[in-house]
């Protein structure tokens, strides 16, 4: 008889495909249209601001892998691609849908396909393979470790006010070792501080001072 933990699925949310294609070709075009800007900065020659598309814009298409070959300053490097970010992110939803999963397999289905587009370039077998077959790794044991350079993912239903509380009562010192480190003032009073301050200037000025 199976339990009611194997009873119970998880119900599968198909994702947009062509939607994480677009946003995935826009984000990455945008990164590579920034790295040919400095490029273009950079460039010993003097060019003009279109220098961005007409002299490194395949920076741009190596980033987003837009189709720059009719530009022949951009045909060695352009040729035969097509588009990285779009098939990672295309690949990696149709994957989801088509399995009806959300694991790190279809990050890793992605990164083969969005690798072996950019090894097409070098014009050999093995590296179309070996691109591939290297982010596939990079993106399926990224997503498998969590995902995140950040860190792991917060308990949505935990409130962030007593998150952040809990994280200060379990790193919170006691009392007694910060006076013996740091002692008494500055904001920092342990019990019986009044009686003992009195008993101090009735001690020293012979001043009566009040205990509450």
């Amino acid at each position: 008889m199976a339990s009611q933990d194997e009873a119970v699925q998880e119900v599968y949310h198909p994702k947009d495909a062509v939607g994480k294609a677009i946003e995935a070709t826009l984000i990455l075009g945008a990164a590579g249209l920034t790295v040919s800007a400095i490029q273009n900065t950079l460039t010993k020659q003097n060019v003009s601001g279109w220098g961005v598309f007409t002299r490194t814009g395949g920076t741009i298409g190596m980033f987003g892998q837009l189709s720059w070959a009719d530009w022949s300053v951009c045909r060695r490097l352009t040729r035969n691609t097509a588009a990285a970010g779009c098939a990672h992110g295309f690949t990696n939803a149709a994957a989801a849908n088509l399995r009806e999963k959300d694991d790190s397999w279809n990050p890793a289905i992605g990164g083969f396909f969005s690798g072996a587009i950019l090894g097409m370039r070098f014009r050999t077998f093995p590296s179309v393979l070996g691109f591939g077959a290297a982010l596939a790794v990079v993106q399926g044991v990224f997503d498998y470790t969590g995902g995140k350079f950040s860190g792991y993912d917060k308990d949505p239903n935990v409130d962030e006010y007593e998150r952040k509380e809990n994280l200060r009562k379990n790193r919170r010192r006691p009392i007694q070792e910060t006076l013996e480190q740091l002692g008494e003032g500055r904001g920092i009073y342990g019990p019986g501080y009044r009686e003992r301050r009195a008993d101090r200037i009735k001690e020293n000025y012979g001043i009566d001072v009040p205990r509450t």
